[in-house]
């Protein structure tokens, strides 16, 4: 039986989402440095050719121990994917192996979810290579999340991206709309490597290198994976998508057979499981995490479509909990009053403070403070006035009325008042 969770008489006073968010975005910045750097390695030799690896016993020949249900065979010993091979054993080691850990908890439900539309499940790997399995990385184009869409293919998939959710950055609905884009592209090219090529590339540009190739292999080959392969000799493709297949290949053999290119096994750990529960309007990550009986870090993690760590205001949303805790989730959210579903707390303005300070303090944008402050002139704040802090970047209409009145907010608030000695560095490290 399932214990049953106590309902906090008061809500934690918990460090803003970007406390503890900061590890997650070191990794994502590692993790985008070296997926940078991949995108910009190439051998410095000129027009190398296809190596076909049907049994040449060469380094990447294939163990029986393995199968694979996209053609690493045939092309496994093409120069440029040994130059990734190489890559990923050298400087991008680290962070490879990193990935190669996180690819447990979410290989399950890629290989269903390409499989569900028809394509090969080592597709998989195309998650490695474009974000290491990181949902909330975010490339210098602003490509983001784990299949590092951009925001208007995102849209054009039904990924919701707006001021409060960015479904690129959730894992299942991005899986899925990575499925159907991926379908969509290999339905119109005939080839897989050619529609991951329009993946990074766009469907335009291969559709044009394709009219301009030479046609001196046959009509049958414009729709096999050779053909990738004869736009990789020209000049019809930019550099990072003639390499893309290479690096795709490169990195399904090492993730399929990790041991034989040096790195550990792959570990056993748990598969994404979750449950899912209502909440009626916009509650903060932090709160369901206290009902869950669970760490910030792991709802956020769960809950990472929620870009100000609240579902939006005035709708309906479905928030993420461990497996097995959405019941009582569900309780004692049931239970709580609505003005304490969105965390928040007050800042009494001392002399010589201006609103950007204080925004800089507590770590929150100066839109979100200005926007939690309707009254407040930025320019003209007094001592002694009452500024409501938003831990999410929003504030529920019972503190905005607090706030327009010059009341303190509902009970729940973290109170500071400002004392001899103190500064914004020591408000900002309580």
């Amino acid at each position: 039986m399932r214990a049953e969770l106590s309902l906090p008489a008061t809500l934690p006073d918990v460090p803003p989402v970007e406390d503890l968010a900061e590890a997650i975005r070191s990794a994502d910045s590692a993790d985008m440095a070296v997926l940078e750097e991949l995108s910009e390695a190439h051998p410095d030799s000129g027009n190398l050719r296809l190596a076909v690896g049907h049994g040449t016993g060469g380094p990447n020949a294939l163990s029986g121990a393995v199968s694979w249900d996209i053609d690493v065979e045939t092309f496994g010993e093409h120069d440029r994917v040994q130059y990734y091979l190489d890559f990923f054993q050298s400087k991008g080691r680290e962070r490879m192996a990193v990935w190669l850990t996180r690819m447990p908890k979410y290989e399950p439900m890629i290989r269903e979810a390409m499989r569900d539309h028809g394509l090969p499940g080592d597709m998989v790997y195309l998650a490695l290579i474009e974000s290491g399995f990181s949902n909330t990385a975010v490339s210098r184009a602003r490509a983001t999340g784990m299949w590092q869409f951009m925001k208007g293919t995102g849209k054009l998939y039904g990924l919701r991206v707006d001021h409060w959710v960015d479904d690129r950055r959730d894992p299942v609905r991005a899986t899925s709309a990575a499925a159907r884009h991926l379908a969509d592209l290999r339905a119109r090219f005939g080839s897989l490597y050619l529609a991951a090529a329009a993946y990074n590339a766009g469907a335009g540009r291969v559709t044009r290198g394709l009219r301009r190739l030479p046609d001196d292999a046959g009509e049958d080959e414009e729709t096999s994976d050779a053909t990738f392969f004869r736009l990789y000799d020209t000049k019809l493709l930019r550099r990072e998508t003639k390499d893309y297949v290479p690096k795709l290949i490169a990195a399904a053999l090492i993730a399929k057979e990790p041991t034989k290119y040096g790195f550990p096994p792959t570990p056993e750990v748990p598969r994404l499981a979750y449950d899912s529960m209502l909440v009626t309007d916009a509650t903060s990550l932090d709160v369901i995490a206290k009902l869950a009986d669970t760490s910030h870090a792991a709802i956020l993690e769960l809950n990472a479509r929620y870009l100000r760590g609240v579902t939006p205001p005035g709708a309906k949303a479905w928030v993420r909990v461990p497996e097995g805790r959405a019941e009582g989730t569900a309780r004692g959210y049931a239970a709580l009053p609505p003005t304490k579903r969105v965390t928040f707390r007050e800042h009494v303005v001392a002399q010589g403070e201006t609103l950007g300070e204080i925004a800089r303090a507590y770590r929150v944008s100066l839109a979100a403070l200005e926007g939690a402050n309707p009254t407040a002139r930025p320019r003209a704040l007094r001592i002694g006035q009452r500024l409501i802090i938003p831990a999410s970047g929003y504030v529920p209409e019972p503190a905005r009325q607090a706030a327009r009145a010059g009341t303190a907010p509902a009970a729940g608030a973290g109170v500071h008042r400002v004392r001899s000695g103190d500064s914004l560095w020591s408000l900002a490290r309580r």
